[in-house]
């Protein structure tokens, strides 16, 4: 990391610590020199004799080289220190500037005054600038990216320079993106520091941006391919519901001799699969209508007051026979006062009866199938449809929630169905507000609990759900 350097350099070329550790040594010896001299000249006027006066000459001259050894001692320890400091404190600046020069990000520090104390080559790589650096201001800078359009076309490049210049200290913390000449987009993160200067980091986010727009142009494409579909199922139930009338109607009418008795009881037998197999079919495709528009969100739902209980029984009544024909008991344990919701009763029929038609299908001949409603403390409505059959595990459950999806892959050659469902009263729950939960262990059964609110409109309030044609009158159906 450059910083600027305003103190002189030391003389020679040595240190200015090893020119204050020589001045010291000298300034020692001469005080000891002096002391010597001193002290031989003092001991000519005292009452000694020759032998006395050398001796205590002697121990002067003793005691005075000791002290200077001790002072030279300490003088050595004190520059080993000064020089060990000085290599710790070179190896942590070298590290720093390695660890900036190797971050990724560009680094500026902007003193308060406006000079530029710290940076690093990604800064001046970033920001493109070819200047010397080492003795430039944010003035300079900002003149520099100004001047060359950096900013765009400038009317008063000198104003855009002063007013950058005042947003530069006032508007902290800040993050901003920046288009360069180049190209790139940078994006800017400022923030002070207590000295009154400001760092900032510059980061590189033009693949990351090119990405952005790449998605957003895919969700764009994926909105108008999902319309598409849409429509294309819509047209597609209009047109196969129109042939699929006919042959259900005038299958029906054969079978029932409205156009005269059947001589051939083999042909009566075709008549009634063409009647059955025509009912099925359309039952899918308006599943599949269905499951398009939960998709979409633009599932219609009407406002009534449903009574529970009375839904209940018709699902029931309606799955009965397949239930019996397996020797399945359906078991109610309903509230015994009426309880009463806002919604739409064909989507509650039809979520019943889905629920019901899988719970009889996977469970085991001769079981039994629970339902139970209830309030709970909040006053929302409760739902819980239990079966006892094979259940599933949670990559099974998984998948059966899943348009179209089965739990077990041979599900549909032993069971049947289009794996729609599950998914389907999923989204018709969802779109009441509601929830819906599944417990399910292998071998064990499934356990498929329902939330609703009491009150999941009020009566006479608009539906904001988007809403696609009139609505479809048809009879409720069960489907796996």
């Amino acid at each position: 990391m450059p910083v600027e350097n305003s103190a002189s350099p030391p003389a020679a070329g040595r240190p200015r610590w090893a020119l204050r550790a020589i001045g010291g040594e000298q300034i020692v010896a001469l005080l000891c020199t002096i002391a010597v001299v001193i002290a031989y000249a003092t001991s000519a006027f005292l009452p000694l004799s020759p032998g006395r006066r050398e001796l205590w000459f002697a121990l002067v001259t003793t005691g005075l080289g000791w002290l200077i050894l001790r002072a030279l001692a300490r003088q050595r320890r004190a520059v080993k220190a000064l020089r060990s400091r000085e290599e710790q404190v070179a190896g942590e600046s070298a590290l720093l500037q390695s660890t900036l020069e190797n971050m990724g990000e560009g680094l500026s520090v902007f003193a308060r005054d406006g000079r530029l104390a710290a940076w690093n080559s990604r800064f001046a790589d970033l920001l493109a600038l070819p200047m010397d650096l080492a003795n430039t201001s944010l003035d300079d800078v900002l003149r520099y990216q100004a001047r060359r359009g950096d900013f765009g076309p400038l009317a008063d490049p000198e104003r855009e320079v002063r007013d950058r210049l005042e947003r530069f200290y006032r508007d902290l913390p800040t993050i901003f993106d920046r288009t360069t000449a180049a190209g790139r987009v940078l994006q800017i993160r400022r923030r002070g520091m207590p000295s009154g200067a400001v760092v900032s980091l510059y980061s590189d986010i033009t693949e990351r941006k090119a990405g952005e727009e790449k998605m957003g142009q895919a969700l764009v494409q994926a909105e108008l391919a999902n319309r598409a579909k849409s429509n294309f199922l819509a047209n597609m139930s209009h047109e196969l519901r129109t042939p699929l009338n006919a042959i259900i109607g005038f299958s029906e009418a054969i079978s029932s001799g409205l156009l005269g008795p059947m001589a051939d009881e083999k042909q009566l037998e075709y008549i009634n699969d063409i009647h059955a197999s025509g009912l099925l079919l359309l039952s899918i495709i308006n599943d599949v209508l269905d499951m398009s528009k939960i998709e979409a969100g633009k599932l219609e739902l009407t406002q009534e007051q449903v009574i529970v209980q009375r839904v209940i029984a018709e699902a029931v009544r309606m799955v009965s026979e397949r239930a019996r024909s397996r020797k399945i008991q359906l078991v109610s344990a309903l509230a015994a006062s009426p309880i009463g919701i806002w919604a739409d009763e064909r989507a509650i029929k039809q979520i019943l009866l889905n629920l019901l038609s899988n719970a009889v299908k996977f469970s085991d001949e001769g079981g039994r199938v629970d339902i139970r409603t209830a309030l709970d403390a909040a006053g929302n409505l409760t739902l819980d449809v239990e079966d006892h059959g094979i259940g599933m595990s949670a990559d099974e459950l998984s998948r059966a929630l899943q348009p179209f999806g089965q739990a077990k892959g041979a599900t549909t050659r032993t069971h049947g169905g289009t794996g729609l469902g599950l998914p389907i009263a999923k989204g018709l729950v969802e779109a009441h507000g509601g929830g819906l939960t599944i417990e399910s262990v292998p071998g064990r059964g499934t356990l498929v609990h329902i939330t609703l609110p009491q009150r999941a409109k009020p009566p006479g309030a608009p539906d904001n759900r988007g809403r696609e044609g009139a609505p479809e009158a048809r009879a409720s159906r069960a489907v796996a």
